[in-house]
């Protein structure tokens, strides 16, 4: 599973703009939405269906996608959904994102040996009718450790894996610790590690890849050409059940089956991709040009109605939260410093800014209710490790007042000063997104404004997207609050994200407490399961309390379907690696 430390688009809060007096009837038909959304099925119905067809695909993107085809290599979400239909992972899983053993290949975990034992099944096979083997297992290392490739999906959680920080740093040829006992032709892969994790049961954990490359397709592009090599961009070779056979770049791409695709021969003809701008989705839904394609939540109460098609819905693994910037990354380390005499380093401060704002309100108001309040950083699909008992931040003007008030940020005039009694200004930055996002940021401000907060925008305006990233991950003095969200992973381990030697710690907060309940989710004594729910339990508690990163929503993602296709399906259990198993969609009879 990839870990998606990939921020998400602003895109989960699209919504018509609604003012936010405008109660009543229309407060009513927000609230019958999201009830009609969480009614909703994960999965088209099953029904025999007929051989032949092609399936088009929306691909909504305001920009030309990368057209990146390799696993180890891309990192947009936009990039692995058009890979979907040929890009498979090793293993399937169930519902719970468990491994199993029913994928194309077989995972053992050693315990005692600190071993995982990969089995490749016979007859998984490339779209070119090579046998998937050992080292195509084994080569995905090398693609993501070596340095000529710069890969942004390196993490040091791999250097767990005994011998891949030496390769990764340049100080051996090979990875001492991924051995193939029958060699590089044969199916069986041991990966020896310095220590075993509880969330290696789990995909999406992190810790070892779950994807494989053709070693025998690439092994002559030198690495610091393979991300530009036509191999990757142009002529992809996979094992899933589709094949790419033509290419637009940024614009579309054509699959057909893969006739050797080891789970059967696959139901359609075949399957089109195409870009298409956010903006047009509705009267494409309506025009039926799609037979598969994103609903934009902003566009609900236009497409609902719309016949020949059925919708099917889920709660993706993601949030959205308020960040503080708290200190500054160490490049030369790899590591966050924490400021403790910034001006956003206290708690009641923090505080004070999450029971200001109106998430309800703006939910029912902005995104026809499709859009939620969360309360913690752990979503309630991860089952026990959620903390249902975190009440989270809920409006309450009153409460906000009186915690800067016993905090010493006492009223000069319009605006509160600091307890030193210094002025307190506070820049907040947030990025450009659908015609909803300002209003939605203007709102939120003057909730701010009346508790005595002076808050205004960076530069008084919402930010570009590729300036907002750059400016969070540069640290730039300007900004002491942030609005950004994620995808998470389908392993819960927060490390990862919110880690002292992670980058993507855009808060840059390092606490003792922090760090030991972080290091204790993955700890040997988290393989009791009760320890790690508690520990989890627990870091939900202190981020909550101390307000480090404020949760603010998540949002239902439905799509729109040709109500004539069957097979298709969004739980992971029926799904490979939380894409689509395409193999499975065809027409009804």
């Amino acid at each position: 599973m990839k870990k998606s430390n990939v921020l998400s688009s602003i895109g989960i809060l699209a919504a018509t703009a609604l003012a936010l007096t405008a109660c009543g009837k229309s407060g009513n038909n927000q609230e019958n939405s999201a009830k009609e959304a969480s009614k909703f099925p994960a999965k088209m119905p099953s029904k025999p269906t007929k051989q032949g067809g092609t399936v088009r695909v929306a691909l909504q993107t305001d920009t030309p996608f990368t057209g990146i085809f390799s696993d180890q290599l891309q990192v947009t979400a936009t990039d692995a959904d058009l890979s979907s239909p040929g890009s498979e992972s090793l293993f399937d899983t169930d519902d719970n994102y468990r491994f199993t053993n029913k994928g194309p290949a077989t995972l053992k975990i050693n315990n005692k040996n600190k071993t995982i034992t990969i089995v490749v099944k016979k007859g998984v096979r490339w779209s070119d009718g090579r046998q998937v083997t050992a080292k195509d297992v084994e080569y995905p290392y090398e693609i993501l450790s070596n340095k000529g490739t710069d890969s942004q999906r390196y993490s040091s959680q791999f250097e767990l894996i005994k011998g891949l920080k030496e390769y990764h740093e340049g100080k051996a040829k090979s990875i001492s610790g991924i051995e193939m006992p029958d060699g590089e032709n044969g199916r069986k892969v041991i990966l020896h590690f310095k220590q075993l994790k509880p969330g290696m049961y789990n995909s999406g954990n992190g810790y070892f890849s779950e994807y494989t490359a053709p070693y025998h397709y690439l092994k002559d592009v030198p690495f610091n050409k393979l991300q530009s090599s036509n191999k990757i961009r142009k002529k992809p070779l996979y094992f899933g059940a589709y094949k790419l056979e033509k290419l637009v770049r940024g614009q579309s791409a054509v699959w057909v089956p893969n006739k050797y695709y080891w789970r059967g021969k696959p139901k359609l003809d075949k399957i089109i991709y195409q870009v298409i701008s956010p903006n047009s989705s509705s009267q494409s839904i309506k025009s039926h040009k799609f037979d598969v394609i994103n609903v934009v939540n902003s566009q609900w109460d236009e497409v609902k109605h719309t016949k020949k098609v059925k919708f099917i819905a889920e709660v993706p693994l993601s949030y959205w939260f308020i960040g503080f910037k708290l200190g500054k990354w160490d490049a030369k380390h790899n590591k966050s410093i924490m400021n403790h005499n910034s001006k956003m380093n206290n708690t009641s401060l923090r505080r004070a800014i999450g029971y200001a704002m109106n998430v309800d309100e703006v939910t029912k108001h902005y995104t026809h209710g499709l859009t939620f309040h969360i309360t913690t950083l752990i979503p309630p699909q991860f089952g026990d490790y959620f903390n249902k008992n975190i009440k989270g931040y809920d409006y309450n003007l009153k409460k906000a007042n009186a915690i800067l008030d016993k905090a010493g940020y006492k009223k000069k005039g319009k605006w509160r000063v600091q307890p030193n009694g210094k002025p307190l200004k506070i820049t907040f930055m947030a990025k450009a997104g659908d015609p909803t996002q300002g209003p939605i940021i203007q709102n939120y401000i003057q909730q701010w404004h009346k508790i005595g907060l002076n808050v205004n925008l960076l530069n008084g305006r919402l930010t570009e997207t590729n300036s907002f990233y750059d400016k969070l991950n540069k640290d730039d003095p300007q900004v002491d609050m942030f609005e950004t969200g994620w995808y998470m992973s389908t392993e819960p381990s927060q490390d990862g994200m919110y880690g002292d030697s992670t980058a993507a710690n855009y808060d840059r907060f390092v606490t003792p407490e922090n760090t030991k309940l972080l290091k204790e989710m993955d700890s040997q004594k988290a393989f009791d399961h009760k320890y790690r729910v508690k520990v989890f339990h627990d870091w939900q508690q202190y981020i909550f309390d101390k307000a480090y990163m404020i949760p603010t929503v998540n949002s239902y993602k439905i799509r729109a379907i040709n109500d004539h296709i069957s097979g298709y399906s969004l739980k992971p259990s029926e799904n490979n690696n939380g894409h689509v198993l395409w193999y499975k969609v065809g027409y009804i009879k």
